[in-house]
């Protein structure tokens, strides 16, 4: 069973990827060129803005660092829409997804700004992080270790380049420690001490998570790459202690262990005004540093690195490169990564146990519904064809847990699997998907359903319809029916099921049935009337299929 068809682009355009981290709010402007499948970039823009500074008792984002990362976007919203952008892809990361009020920001800056701005999980932040530093750094055929230290998060990830074996989120970033465990100025000895502490405890499991995923005779010579701000700004001051200017561009630059632990030991010693008055060091990141450069340390002797790569790409890249591969635009050594979403959800079917043959039939019928009857009953279109692919996929993965209202084990499955390639809000309307293929439809009182904004509830009202009838379709789960053909009649509103079986002396009755029982909620939904026949196939139709069986 083959996922939808990525959409076609041909021409140039200019996209523009923005971050919304923990600290900044980075963007940068990119010129897309389909025939060559690459991408140049020819505007960046940052905004240190503290996002993380959350209210300690309510967990919430603090109104003013709202504010600033508010005016940060419009500012990024003006000149993308000075320099002629046609796209804009906004992320946002671990500040926002740990905030209690982080989904009425999103919210807040769809209605000020009139961006629309995904949240995404650590695994998906990694996934693309991933992406941005294999399209900036060829692995030559080996298994790299890559570490992003932002605000919030670090990401630990070992990959090669085929796939990232292994991906990582935890919750130790330069500005939450910051936070946390320094108050005073320089850090005392006592603060030091806890800050390193809790980061090894912190970086200890992953670690050893990662570790296991290393295969004979590799770990001796993994190289560590690392990305963002953090990083760069402790290359670049290691380059200007040892040859008084610093390298333009990074890429590529290494610098050693040993380094970063005498960094570690000079920054720990010098109040903040000291460290500002650092070249290479702004005022916003001197604040900061010494808990990045505890991070760095830390990990690379966990990992028995000696020495660390620099690339200049990163999560806003990963998300360019992400954003090309679902629209078929890169199909040389990143090729395995265009089927990420299918891959990730065949390895979900296979994690509950799910009867994969039953489901990608499902999905057959759920997607031939949805082509045939497009631009008549539904105006969906790519996107929403691979969220009905992949709720048809696992609309059964809630037996798993029990039979009895598994679709509601289906939901939970699904929105808490770690499906790669996917944002948040695409896996809430997915689990609703499948939540639904089956008893009552959605309803008001149904939380998960309801707190999605109007047009996704429509989304999962009706592609939910068309997977009740697929389901329907494959009822005793042996592919009873060999093919649907739809033919919608606007005049009388009455869209005609022809069916027919694999078998010529199969009535098909249990299938018919089925679909007379799950029709009732797709006609009200849509508003026609469903017709179901059933064609009988010829002799030769068995004949030839007898034949290419034997």
């Amino acid at each position: 069973m083959n996922p939808p068809a990525p959409v076609s682009i041909t021409e140039p355009c200019l996209l523009a990827a923005i971050d919304i981290g923990t600290n900044s709010v980075h963007m940068v402007i990119v010129r897309i060129d389909p025939l060559l499948a690459t991408f140049t970039i020819v505007a960046r823009e940052k905004d240190t803005v503290r996002l993380g500074e959350r209210d300690p008792k309510t967990n919430q984002l603090a109104p003013a660092a709202m504010q600033r990362a508010m005016a940060a976007l419009k500012r990024c919203r003006d000149l993308a829409e000075s320099m002629g952008v046609e796209h804009i892809i906004a992320v946002a990361t671990s500040a926002t997804r740990e905030a209690s009020n982080g989904e009425d920001f999103l919210t807040e800056i769809e209605a000020a700004v009139g961006l629309r701005v995904d949240l995404i999980s650590g695994q998906e932040e990694a996934r693309r992080i991933y992406l941005g530093v294999l399209s900036g750094m060829d692995f030559q055929h080996q298994p790299r270790i890559l570490i992003d230290i932002g605000g919030g998060s670090t990401e630990l990830i070992l990959a090669d380049s085929q796939e990232p074996r292994f991906l990582s989120s935890t919750k130790v970033g330069a500005v939450r420690l910051s936070r946390d465990f320094i108050t005073t100025d320089p850090i005392s000895p006592k603060e030091f001490a806890a800050l390193r502490a809790y980061v090894r405890g912190m970086l200890e499991r992953p670690i050893e998570e990662l570790k296991s995923c290393y295969r004979a005779g590799e770990a001796p010579i993994l190289q560590m790459i690392g990305t963002s701000g953090t990083i760069e700004t402790l290359a670049t001051l290691v380059a200007l202690q040892k040859q008084r200017s610093a390298p333009s561009p990074l890429q590529g630059y290494q610098i050693q262990r040993r380094e970063i632990r005498d960094w570690v030991k000079r920054l720990a010693a010098m109040p903040y005004a000291e460290r500002f008055a650092l070249e290479g060091l702004s005022d916003r990141r001197a604040e900061i540093i010494l808990a990045g450069a505890v991070i760095l340390l830390e990990a690379m002797t966990l990992l028995e690195q000696e020495t660390l790569t620099i690339c200049e790409r990163a999560l806003r890249e990963g998300i360019i490169v992400d954003w090309m591969l679902s629209r078929g635009l890169i199909d040389n050594r990143l090729r395995f990564q265009s089927e990420i979403r299918q891959r990730s959800v065949l390895k979900i079917a296979h994690k509950y146990q799910v009867n994969l043959g039953h489901g990608e039939r499902v999905a057959q019928f759920a997607l031939s519904f949805f082509d045939q009857l497009q631009g008549q009953l539904h105006y969906w279109d790519y996107e929403e064809r691979q969220w009905l692919w992949a709720a048809a996929i696992l609309h059964n993965c809630g037996i798993y847990i029990s039979h009895s209202s598994h679709h509601k084990h289906s939901y939970y499955l699904i929105r808490n699997a770690e499906l790669l390639g996917y944002r948040e809000i695409e896996l809430e309307i997915i689990a609703n998907i499948a939540r639904y293929h089956r008893r009552s439809r959605p309803k008001k009182r149904h939380d998960a359903y309801i707190k999605l904004s109007e047009p996704y509830r429509l989304a999962v009202r009706q592609l939910s319809a068309l997977l009740r009838l697929a389901v329907a379709l494959d009822r005793r789960q042996c592919g009873a029916v060999q093919e649907m053909d739809c033919k919608y009649d606007p005049e009388y509103r009455q869209l005609h099921l022809h069916l027919t079986p694999a078998q010529r002396e199969d009535d098909c009755a249990l299938e018919l049935w089925s679909l007379e029982y799950k029709k009732a909620i797709f006609e009200e939904e849509f508003g026609v009337k469903v017709i179901a026949t059933l064609a009988p196939q010829s002799l030769e139709t068995d004949l030839n299929r007898a034949l290419s069986c034997r």
